[in-house]
């Protein structure tokens, strides 16, 4: 079992137990490990709407012997009609863990301070770890391991991207970032690396960070809640798209969180040729997230 009790922020492992849930996240992929979460229950936060998060989330438990339960916005009034804390409290009394994919990280650290059962960040506005568990099995798988191993992520400095770059120091996987001026990574998530031994380069242009890349990762530009900011944003990334003229001469792979805005951040061309990791990658957040389950769960 892990050494934290919540699932908040990817750091919220040690190194040591980074690499454990990868190793029980390819072992429960292979199925090496048929570790069981019988009769346990998964509840489902969520105020952002989603795809891959609901779907590989409740398979998951399904397929480890558990139960899964959606709430959305409509069907429970989460920090309205209630506050987070009882919420938390109750939620507790009748579940074996919680997910929540929520917009501000403060009602996730809120719900897992009131909480009496593990809770996994699903998303916020701040971060996305299990995104980065799933990013860090399939680069794993792709390339046999990390050392040696060079990635660059162009784009946004957005959730994603914040808690990509914080794994990868704490994977030891080298790492540079592109993103233009006001959209970087935040500077305490950069010294944060930098404490892991990690910190990543910041490039000055896209074609600088993909020029030794091994695996290129990019995510939207304009994220669920910023349709406000689409002019001002799309001005702002001109020359950071992931197509092939940015990646001629180099055999780099290409990483894409999913949902993606072909003809944005990424080509379709890209996106559907040889290069392209994405679709290992999302079916990975299901091996990933199921590998986290076991590790929390599991005694």
């Amino acid at each position: 079992m892990l050494e934290t009790t919540h699932f908040l922020d990817i750091d919220d492992l040690r190194t040591d137990e980074l690499h454990a849930v990868l190793d029980r996240a390819a072992a429960v992929k292979s199925g090496a490990d048929d570790t069981r979460l019988e009769d346990q229950t998964l509840g489902m936060l969520f105020e952002k709407p989603s795809t891959r998060t609901r779907i590989s989330f409740e398979t998951g438990m399904t397929q480890l012997g558990g139960h899964a339960i959606f709430l959305g916005p409509e069907d429970i009034q989460l920090g309205h009609g209630e506050p987070l804390s009882d919420t938390s409290r109750v939620l507790s009394r009748y579940v074996d863990v919680v997910m929540a994919r929520l917009f501000e990280h403060a009602d996730l650290v809120e719900i897992a301070e009131y909480a009496e059962v593990p809770v996994v960040n699903g998303l916020t506005n701040d971060a996305h770890p299990c995104q980065t568990l799933a990013d860090l099995l399939t680069i794993r798988e792709a390339f046999g391991g990390f050392d040696g191993v060079q990635a660059a992520w162009v784009g946004d400095g957005n959730n994603v991207g914040q808690s990509f770059v914080l794994g990868c120091a704490m994977a030891g996987l080298d790492l540079t970032v592109a993103t233009p001026e006001d959209y970087g990574i935040d500077d305490d998530v950069l010294a944060h690396a930098a404490e892991y031994g990690g910190e990543p380069t910041v490039a000055g242009t896209p074609e600088e960070a993909v020029a030794d890349a091994d695996v290129v990762y990019t995510d939207v530009w304009i994220s669920m809640g910023q349709e406000s900011q689409r002019h001002e944003k799309l001005a702002a990334f001109e020359g950071y798209q992931v197509n092939e003229s940015l990646l001629d001469g180099t055999d780099a792979k290409v990483m894409h969180c999913l949902p993606a805005h072909r003809g944005e951040e990424i080509s379709h061309d890209v996106l559907e040729s040889d290069r392209a990791l994405v679709w290992d990658q999302a079916e990975n957040r299901l091996h990933a997230q199921k590998g986290l389950l076991v590790e929390l769960l599991d005694e």
